[in-house]
Parts: structure tokens; sequence; C-alpha cells
């Protein structure tokens, strides 16, 4: 496409879906740079339950151990308003030394703990543990979608939400989609994921050594939604996915792709279990003996099933990848 083409078709309001979700989501009063923040339109683990964030810190202490040392570094991709780290350093060991940065594009949160470094890009060359949760579903993506010729096309989208189909998909898109998502009948939609796996390379590639982990709900390309996954989310409720900046702009992580350069996927219910994260209910007895402590180990079951649940949050997607040090890589 030549550029008097793309400022024509900006000039008519007509934008791809990355090009719009980018403006609508961290544009000039996007969606993710307000006061509020995430949580307060959505949902996720961290807000879910405090278990998470000690689970993620019992992970932080692992990698330490794993790296022979009692100082680390918490990367927190995707930060929020800080929620994540908080948690983690209100739970992490006393002889672990934590060196946390949160990465975010907002501007640092009021009265967030001082240690935290707060960046709009990765750091590079910490040892640590680099965690990504529900970061890569707001990487903007374009959407494609077959013709009724057969021809696999760029969706077009204005800022009220209408659609038409743009120029042919061709290229590395093009490739990407015949290996990880490909289309063949008319109407079927997909989001081309190729700017989150480069986005994960690049996270992945800033550690000098640890362990990186990114947390989404995702599919696999065995069952790829026929339509796609694109929505919104406003005020706690899904709606229509508009790119005008009044809400999240999100669409599922085609998982296997991020990690075709290597790691480990479970779902969020095998890697919390791992963690010491489970939603059985506490023995009956302890009603009977401490009827405080049985109060507080139902409550945390409570919390545990709503992390692990099947059909929920439980079949997010963890992809965990060990970053060994090298001599290529910061000390």
């Amino acid at each position: 496409m030549t550029d008097e083409t793309c400022q024509r078709r900006e000039r008519e309001g007509w934008l791809r879906w990355r090009e719009a979700t980018e403006r609508a989501l961290y544009g000039p009063d996007g969606f993710y740079l307000r006061p509020e923040g995430p949580a307060g339109h959505f949902r996720t683990s961290v807000h879910a339950s405090p278990l998470f964030a000690r689970a993620v810190a019992r992970l932080l202490t692992e990698v330490a151990a794993e790296l022979g040392t009692d100082e680390v570094a918490l990367v927190d991709v995707g930060a929020g308003r800080g929620e994540l780290l908080t948690g983690v350093l209100a739970s992490a060991p006393s002889g672990l030394t934590v060196r946390p940065y949160g990465v975010e594009r907002a501007a640092r949160p009021e009265g967030l703990d001082p240690r935290v470094v707060w960046t709009d890009r990765v750091p590079r060359g910490l040892r640590g543990l680099l965690f990504a949760n529900e970061w890569l579903d707001n990487v903007p993506v374009d959407v494609a979608q077959v013709d009724a010729s057969g021809a696999v096309r760029y969706v077009e989208v204005r800022d009220d939400g209408t659609e038409r189909p743009g120029d042919p998909v061709t290229g590395p898109d093009a490739r990407w989609l015949e290996r990880w998502w490909p289309l063949r009948e008319p109407g079927e939609r997909a989001e081309i994921g190729r700017p989150r796996d480069e986005a994960w390379a690049d996270a992945v590639d800033a550690l000098a050594a640890g362990t990186a982990v990114a947390v989404d709900y995702g599919h696999l390309r065995a069952a790829r939604p026929p339509f796609g996954t694109l929505t919104g989310f406003r005020a706690g409720r899904e709606v229509a996915p508009v790119p005008d900046g009044s809400c999240d702009v999100t669409a599922h992580v085609a998982m296997d792709a991020c990690a075709a350069a290597g790691g480990e996927l479970r779902t969020q219910r095998e890697a919390l279990g791992r963690l010491g994260v489970a939603g059985g209910r506490p023995p009956l007895s302890l009603a009977s003996s401490d009827p405080a402590a049985y109060v507080r180990a139902l409550a945390a079951a409570g919390e545990a099933a709503e992390l692990t649940s099947r059909g929920g949050l439980g079949d997010f997607l963890w992809l965990t990848r060990s970053v060994p040090a090298g001599p290529d890589r910061a000390a």
C-alpha cells in the first residue's frame, strides 16, 4: 500500500485493525492511559485473589534458587497499576531481595512502592523472572477475512466499528496465516498474531537469565475459532469492539505461535496447582477445632477455585520459557 493510499484512507476514517487498536488503546486519551486502569473495566487473575501474587512470589523464589542468588529481578510486563508487583513484594520471603520493574505505557501510579522502577519498555540484561499477565492480548493485531471470491483480505474499520474489506493479505502476514491460522471458506476470520510473536520474542531476549512467563486466554492451531475472537470490554461487560477509545479492544492469543521458538504450554489450572494453589475445601473437622481458621481456609479455597476453574480463569494458558545465561548475555 502506498503512502498516498494510507493517507487517503486515514482522511476517510478507514484504518486496519492494528493501527486503529493502537490509537484507541494507547493514543492520546487512549483507553489504557486512563487513571482507573484495567481494573476499572475487567477482572484479571491478579484482581481475583491475592493467591495469584503469592503463587508468582513462589515462582520468583524458585527462579532465584535456580540462578543461585538471593537478589532477583521481577519484570511485570503490562503492569496495569502495579497490583501484581505490590502483591509479590508483600509475599516474597524475607531473605530474598526483589528488584521490581513495572512495564506499562500509562503514568506511574500514585502511592506505588518506591522500590518499583516504572518504565514504558522492557528493561534489558536483568536476571530473574519476566511475567506478562494478559499483556499479549492487548498487543494490537490486524484482522483478516476471506471474501466471497476466496481471497484473504485485511479488514478495515472506522471509529464507530463499521468494517469493510481492504487489500489482499500478502508477505509475512500471509505466511503467518498459512502456517498458524489458515483461512479457506468465505466469511472466515482470523487475527494475525505475528506482532505478538515478535513482542514476546523481544521480551524473552531482554532477559540475561531466568524465566519468562506469558499468561493469556488463547487457542491452538487444532482448534482455532472460525470467526476470530476480537471483542471489547467496558465497565466489567463484554461489548462490541469499537476502536474509539471508549472500551478495551482485545483478542485471544495464538499461544502455540508464540511458543514456536521454545517454551512449555500448560493451563493456569496446572501451573497454579504446581505452585500450591488448589481449590479443595478444608476438612470439616477444622470448623469445630478452629472456626476462624476454617472460615479463612474456606475463603481461600473459593478464591483458588475461581483461579483454576474450568471454562474460566483456569483455562488460561501459561507459556513458560527458561533463559539460560550465556556469553552473549549481560551478567
